[in-house]
């Protein structure tokens, strides 16, 4: 299913946007069959969006996406308390590090050293060349969310964002940048949310059949 047509049809002022979600989708493909993971952050509202997308990836979105046969019965054999009842309750995930996460390392980083590179050093301690990037910023300025975005494209990532108004400098320094054609926080935000989610969906279909 096409989810990304879907997308602009039921909101026509994406179709501008059409093409960086594309690409994006097929750099998050690629990522994960190398074996890669996404990491990704914002702050407020963005930074919930984060979670959310994390939310999507690391479960069941449109599809139930059950373990095989094949990895239950290792499971089995490796831990034999466990039981088919709860194997059949857990699904595949796609890996998604959230950098907002952590509230003990970010609190002491920016009280130790500063708080606009709180995401950076994350990137820098978990990111590996191969991996994605993503920052959600609606304004494109967010110092935190482009000094981590900065450090990423330096490490060999591939880089992402999600913006509004022109982009901002976050625009300037990822590969693929998906910038919303609306002013004001709230309506940038009411996008980004159909945005992802056609994201999420197509990914998802990619990797899962059920």
């Amino acid at each position: 299913m096409d989810y990304i047509s879907q997308l602009i049809q039921r909101y026509p002022i994406l179709t501008e946007n059409e093409k960086d979600i594309r690409l994006f989708c097929e750099m998050l493909i690629n990522c994960y069959e190398w074996g890669g993971k996404l990491l990704i952050c914002g702050n407020g509202g963005s930074c919930a969006d984060a979670e959310h997308i994390a939310g999507e990836l690391m479960k069941g979105f449109l599809k139930k996406r059950p373990l095989s046969a094949e990895k239950k019965a290792k499971m089995l054999s490796l831990a034999p308390e466990l039981e088919n009842v709860n194997l059949d309750m857990l699904q595949q995930g796609l890996p998604v590090f959230t950098l907002n996460s952590g509230a003990a390392l970010t609190t002491a980083f920016a009280n130790d050293c500063d708080p606009d590179l709180i995401y950076a050093q994350q990137v820098l301690a978990t990111g590996r060349k191969g991996d994605v990037f993503l920052g959600i910023s609606t304004s494109g300025n967010a110092k935190n969310v482009y000094s981590a975005a900065a450090v990423a494209k330096s490490m060999g990532l591939k880089t992402a964002a999600l913006s509004g108004r022109n982009g901002g400098k976050l625009k300037d320094v990822c590969d693929v940048s998906i910038v919303v054609k609306e002013e004001e926080t709230f309506k940038i935000q009411e996008l980004h949310l159909p945005v992802y989610h056609a994201i999420c969906a197509t990914v998802e279909e990619h990797f899962f059949e059920e």
